[in-house]
């Protein structure tokens, strides 16, 4: 039949039923019709050709769409379709509601769909009956969009196979539910369970590594694309009498088997059981096409993540080192956790490294080693890949034996080679590091720390007062070839624990690095745990609980990769861990040393003294020692050939402290009193200590000397006095 042509007479039979005939050809956009289908639609009781638009407009317009939709899925499934249709007249009125069943085909050609079916007016189906189930109109449509959009919802946000699953099993699909489903997948030439649901466990054992040449719906699914309806046990068993046996002991009454496709490829099958008959009419059969087609895209994106998180998992194992056994007298702790979304690898690493003269794993403990951090620009594959080759390079530089500055200048060149050499295209984009080198004399707890760009270590006193250790630092590995890298020299204090951290840790929530800082400070200071116990207290603070693995995801979105490590030199209060708390030390001592060549690092010290007193109880006092010390430091650079070594110590309980400062050299030139004019730019330093310290002195050594004051916390700890056993002598 074509378009423009006679239908077909049927004479008074049709007539008797009230049922018109149409037909429909996409590529013109014209729909013929017979006397019957022009009066239901309300328009003159004639045969007649009419074009889309027209027929458009006298259904409602949600109907128009169902229609389409059925069509395309009738034809998808080789099966009749079926649509009920609000009938509108002239002002946008329903004024009947009709059903219409028909037959689609499709030209491929042509790229249209020609249909040919009935139209019978009906009566609006009583709520809860079957045929209410299938209706497209009324409360059923709205219920069926709202269950789409919820359903939808939930598989999109699903991240795992079996979170999806466990969607699948929740779906509660408007006037029919299954309570029983199965998903399966394909292994080869076999049918393989992926999950189900509604069935009692083993209860999957023969569906499992089926042939999918066997008589299995599911099976057959698989090998054509099609769906499979089967609407009583008797169908089932009339088209499937092989594996009908397999079925029958649930109990089921109708079966829906529905190919898991996505971009033409069939995945696997899902099935849907339900313990009632279900005559699975097109509208029906819409709903369950749709949730198929959501399950396939999100078992895709499950296994698409659960590869991802697998690939970390093995990179993250392969070049993140374990940290080799324990050394004598000291603890080492760390945590990495990868930054969320994608493939959850970045470019943050640590390494711990054996030096020579204690180089195999038996002699670990019995020298020098080197604890690394660093942090390589970007957040993917090829960060990661920077960051493995850097990491192996600076393990080589280290077990040469060469010094921390070294170490950091050869790795420097090693990557500004390697991303400024390597070509033009963008995967070869420059690409720079920071990076943290500390080598590690165990025996005496002398840290040799060279910064490349990175943040400076964190001091924890044996006190619990945290200090920020200022460090001499050169630019990232990378940027310059020739860059150099000085050498700070610190000493870690029976008791105390050090802090190294890449940026993710201090910067995370929307903070800088003072507030993120001020923020690991506070954690730092109130912990009273083991070293273990702080590592998880620092990145569960910033993303919550963590599982106690150092590679272990800590939540699910973060905005940067962290890397942690912690160095504790044991003392005596390590001792009595773990039979009942350990009253914290009296005394925080800080001591840094100051070069004729770097007069800067005089305002290091007095931020590192300010740091020191941050709890002290008089702001004035404070201020007091930090305008001394400027004044010793600054003697002995100016007046001297020597460098100055500062130590300072805090001793005694809150509200009753004393704070002792004291500048040494190696000079033997010994202070004294000098009256300057009013317009002399020097010589007012022993006045000012005579003035503002409670008791002071000069101490002579065996090679140089040593000027200190002291501070009094307490209210009534007496006004500043004379040198206490230096008297006499003054500064010059």
């Amino acid at each position: 039949m074509r378009t423009g042509e006679p239908l077909p007479g049927v004479g008074e039979v049709l007539a008797a039923l009230a049922t018109g005939l149409w037909h429909w050809n996409t590529a013109t956009g014209l729909v013929s019709v017979d006397a019957e289908a022009a009066r239901l639609l309300g328009l003159p009781a004639e045969r007649s050709t009419l074009s889309q638009a027209q027929v458009r407009a006298r259904l409602h317009p949600v109907d128009w769409n169902e229609i389409s939709a059925v069509i395309q899925l009738a034809v998808a499934e080789g099966t009749l379709g079926e649509v009920r249709v609000r009938i509108m007249d002239d002002r946008g009125r329903v004024v009947r509601l009709g059903r219409s069943r028909f037959h689609a085909s499709f030209d491929r050609e042509k790229r249209s769909y020609e249909v040919t079916g009935s139209l019978q007016e009906v009566t609006e189906p009583v709520p809860g009956t079957a045929s209410g189930r299938g209706a497209v109109t009324g409360d059923w449509r709205r219920s069926r969009e709202a269950f789409l959009l919820d359903a939808g919802r939930a598989l999109a946000e699903a991240r795992s196979t079996s979170e999806v699953l466990r969607v699948a099993a929740g779906l509660s699909m408007p006037g029919f539910s299954p309570d029983g489903l199965a998903v399966f997948g394909v292994t080869g030439d076999r049918l393989t369970i992926i999950g189900h649901h509604g069935q009692q466990p083993g209860a999957e054992g023969p569906f499992t590594h089926m042939a999918l040449d066997t008589d299995y719906p599911a099976a057959e699914v698989v090998r054509t694309g099609r769906a499979v309806y089967l609407s009583s046990p008797e169908g089932y068993k009339d088209r499937y009498p092989a594996t009908w046996p397999l079925a029958a002991h649930f109990h089921r009454q109708s079966w829906a088997f529905l190919p898991l496709t996505v971009a033409g490829r069939t995945m696997g099958a899902w099935m849907a059981a339900f313990a009632y008959p279900v005559a699975f009419t097109p509208d029906e059969r819409s709903v369950l096409t749709t949730v198929a087609r959501m399950l396939a895209q999100a078992l895709t994106r499950a296994e698409a993540a659960e590869s991802a998180r697998e690939l970390t998992d093995g990179l993250q194992r392969s070049m993140l080192p374990r940290l080799g056994p324990q050394i004598p007298g000291m603890n080492v702790a760390a945590r990495y956790v990868p930054t969320g979304g994608g493939l959850q690898v970045g470019g943050d690493w640590y390494d711990m490294i054996p030096l020579p003269g204690g180089t195999s794993r038996a002699e670990f403990g019995a020298g020098r080693f080197a604890l690394v951090i660093g942090d390589v620009q970007g957040h993917d594959v090829r960060a990661a890949g920077l960051m493995g080759q850097l990491r192996i390079a600076l393990r080589a530089y280290a077990s040469e034996g060469h010094r921390p500055d070294a170490v950091l200048s050869r790795a420097s060149r090693f990557l500004h080679g390697m991303t400024f050499g390597a070509g033009d295209d963008e995967a070869s984009e420059p690409r720079f590091a920071t990076c943290l080198y500390v080598e590690v004399d165990p025996a005496s707890g002398v840290l040799d720390i060279a910064r490349a760009g990175h943040p400076d270590p964190a001091i924890r006193m044996t006190d619990g007062t945290v200090l920020a250790r200022p460090t001499a630092g050169g630019l990232p590995l990378g940027i310059d070839p020739d860059a150099d890298y000085p050498t700070t020299r610190i000493t870690l204090e029976p008791g105390e624990t050090m802090l190294i951290c890449t940026d993710g840790l201090i910067e995370t929530g929307g903070h800088d690095l003072d507030t993120g800082w001020k923020r690991l400070r506070s954690i730092l200071e109130e912990h009273d745990g083991d070293l273990e116990a702080l590592a998880d207290g620092l990145v569960q603070a910033v993303h919550g609980p963590s599982s106690h693995h150092t590679t272990g995801p800590l939540a699910d979105r973060r905005e940067d990769d962290i890397a942690v490590l912690l160095l504790h030199r044991q003392g005596e209060a390590d001792e009595g861990r773990g039979g009942g708390p350990v009253p914290r030390p009296t005394v925080r001592r800080s001591v840094l040393s100051v070069a004729q060549a770097e007069p800067e690092r005089v305002a290091v010290a007095r931020q590192q003294l300010r740091e020191l007193l941050h709890d002290w109880a008089g702001a004035d006092q404070v201020d007091s020692a930090v305008l001394l010390l400027s004044e010793l430091l600054t003697n002995v650079l100016v007046h001297t050939d020597a460098d100055a070594l500062l130590l300072a110590e805090v001793r005694g309980e809150p509200g009753d402290r004393r704070m002792r400062v004291e500048v040494t050299d190696t000079s033997d030139d010994l202070p004294h009193r000098r009256s300057p004019g009013e317009l002399a730019s020097s010589g007012r330093g022993l006045l000012l200590i005579e003035l503002l310290a409670q008791a002071w002195g000069v101490d002579p050594r065996g090679e140089g000397k040593s000027i200190w004051f002291e501070l009094y916390e307490s209210a009534d700890a007496g006004e500043p006095g004379g040198p206490d056993g230096a008297a006499g002598s003054v500064l010059p």
